[in-house]
């Protein structure tokens, strides 16, 4: 095994026939319904060499939960985008858009930022 590759635990071998590896099972991650939730929607030049960006944060949830709704955005305003750590990017300035898209669907958005 290369030096790199970390081991989960801090068990390398058992003598013991009748061992079983026990890994910690982490708790699924149980997304809020809409009306729940509280979105930021922002307008973001940081970090984008000058092009403008909607940022929508303070979403809850899974993974697969963000990646569905960046999804859904960004076919309703066909455009490109991302969905990371918590925050669904979205190409261009359309937060009235984006805005009105998220209010139908039933979460509390407001608008944040410049």
């Amino acid at each position: 095994m290369p030096k790199n590759k970390k081991l989960k635990g801090d068990l390398v071998y058992s003598t013991n026939p009748d061992f079983m590896l026990r890994l910690s099972q982490e708790k699924p991650i149980i997304t809020p319904p809409p009306h729940q939730q509280d979105l930021k929607v922002w307008i973001d030049r940081k970090q984008r060499k000058g092009k403008v960006a909607t940022l929508i944060t303070g979403f809850v949830g899974s993974d697969d939960n963000l990646t569905a709704l960046a999804r859904l955005l960004k076919t309703k305003c066909g455009v490109g985008g991302s969905a990371k750590d918590g925050e669904i990017l979205i190409q261009g300035d359309i937060r009235e858009k984006v805005m009105e898209i998220l209010t139908q669907e039933g979460y509390k958005v407001k608008k944040a930022g410049g």
